[in-house]
């Protein structure tokens, strides 16, 4: 039995009719040469054979005293969490991300484990796709990253066994050996609210001078500034998934012609799709957009729960020259970056909850309808250098699928794959018309900055 953090039991807590909070990846993947007719078949066989799970997929939800814990699943059935689909003829991508999107509107049963696996084939072009989603109280997206380098192998000739079924490694059996029963659990949630307690002193600290700083740095992002945008809809169940790679090398180059990192670089990408989608839509706002930046706080090697702060960057779409604008993004970054630097992970956490705290309070009564603390999320996720291949098929694309919200009608997640960056662009699909738009004005974001 083991008790979920405060930022995992947020996640349950978020979770709507028309607001799922798991998230997901969709990789598509070469089969080998000598891959026959019926290969595609032997592997979901072979996948469905591994009927045993291991932490943390084997775990599901329990409440014991009006707190969740995670307990052990004694009737765990594979039945309920593989699936192998055949997309309908033609087999384009489009038809692909049309199943994606519907796969992804749909909640997870709480009464079993908190994840799902999906093998997909009939594209036209002979190639697979693996589509997985996850609670988001079980994993963030360094986590869930790191599960799925694990699942697969650097060698095309490996034979890799499903991520669930592989025993946990060293470490992860020792934490589990060492802790107890309910009463562990307890004991265990006992010393996380000491250890919160403890940050206090720095938090305030750290309050006092953002209130400072927001008087006196134009650069500073408050959880006040987000202007009204069509972007901060109410939302609907209903999802559209769009998907595309970049060259690193060549997002790179272009930094490097501005001393822009590649985090500036995408930031910069993104503020100018966001302008150019708004402005063709007549609903630009006459101040920037603010976005939300995940940035991860795992400094081990565990591969669950959630360990994740978060920073806010004034994305200037209001500035129409772009290298003017991504200077500016950059000074935003930076002065956020300045902020967690002398602070330990617990105290970011904090911190940020504390900044956090008016929006939470708005989210649950809905005191300030048109209020937002930000605009848009766009997450960057470090992924494999090398590439990657899953029992024989190489993948050649790896795209995350993640999270909207209510008032956060759209995500922008990315994560990068030997020698690509692949994005992948989550929405309401009733909210925002021709959301995909968005990916060759990334690609206009881009080149502009390329002269």
């Amino acid at each position: 039995m083991k008790p979920l953090s405060p930022q995992d039991q947020m996640f349950l807590l978020l979770e709507r009719r028309n607001q799922p909070m798991h998230v997901g990846g969709l990789q598509l993947a070469r089969p080998p040469k000598d891959a026959g007719p019926g290969y595609t078949q032997k592997l979901a066989e072979s996948i469905r054979s591994h009927v045993t799970a291991h932490p943390p997929f084997n775990l599901r939800l329990e409440r014991k005293l009006g707190a969740p814990f995670w307990v052990e699943d004694e009737e765990f059935d594979i039945e309920a969490h593989f699936r192998h689909l055949s997309l309908p003829s033609p087999g384009r991508i489009r038809e692909l991300l049309a199943l994606v999107s519907q796969l992804h509107s749909a909640h997870l049963d709480r009464a079993k484990p908190l994840w799902e696996f999906y093998l997909i084939d009939g594209l036209e072009d002979g190639r697979i796709a693996i589509y997985s989603k996850i609670h988001h109280a079980l994993v963030d997206g360094i986590a869930a990253m790191r599960m799925m380098i694990r699942g697969t192998s650097d060698s095309p000739d490996a034979v890799t066994i499903p991520i669930w079924a592989m025993p946990p490694r060293k470490r992860e059996v020792d934490e589990e050996r060492s802790g107890g029963g309910f009463w562990s659990g307890v004991g265990e949630a006992g010393q996380m609210l000491a250890a919160q307690a403890k940050t206090l002193p720095t938090v305030t600290r750290e309050l006092y001078r953002s209130i400072r700083a927001a008087r006196s740095n134009p650069d500073y992002v408050s959880v006040f500034q987000a202007p009204k945008s069509i972007l901060n809809q109410r939302i609907t169940g209903s999802r559209r998934f769009a998907a595309q790679s970049w060259s690193l090398e060549r997002i790179r180059a272009a930094g490097k012609r501005h001393d822009a990192t590649l985090n500036d670089m995408v930031l910069a990408m993104c503020g100018s799709a966001l302008r150019r989608y708004l402005i063709e839509l007549g609903e630009l706002p006459d101040k920037p957009l603010t976005s939300m930046v995940p940035m991860s706080l795992r400094r081990d090697d565990s591969d669950s729960g959630n360990q994740v702060a978060m920073i806010l960057a004034n994305l200037y779409t209001t500035i129409d020259d772009p290298v003017e604008r991504l200077q500016a993004i950059q000074r935003s970054v930076q002065t956020s970056k300045d902020r967690f630097g002398k602070m330990s992970q617990a105290e970011i956490v904090n911190y940020m909850a504390a900044t956090m705290a008016p929006f939470s309070l708005n989210y649950a009564t809905g005191a300030a309808p048109r209020w937002q603390a930000f605009n848009v999320t766009i997450s960057n996720v470090p992924g494999p250098k090398e590439k990657r291949y899953w029992n024989g098929a190489e993948l050649e694309g790896m795209y995350p699928v993640s999270i909207v919200i209510d008032g956060q009608a759209l995500n922008i997640t990315l994560n990068s794959y030997a020698d690509k960056l692949e994005f992948g662009l989550i929405a309401c699909r009733r909210r925002l018309p021709h959301m995909q738009r968005l990916l060759d004005y990334l690609e206009q974001g881009l080149a502009e900055l390329e002269v």
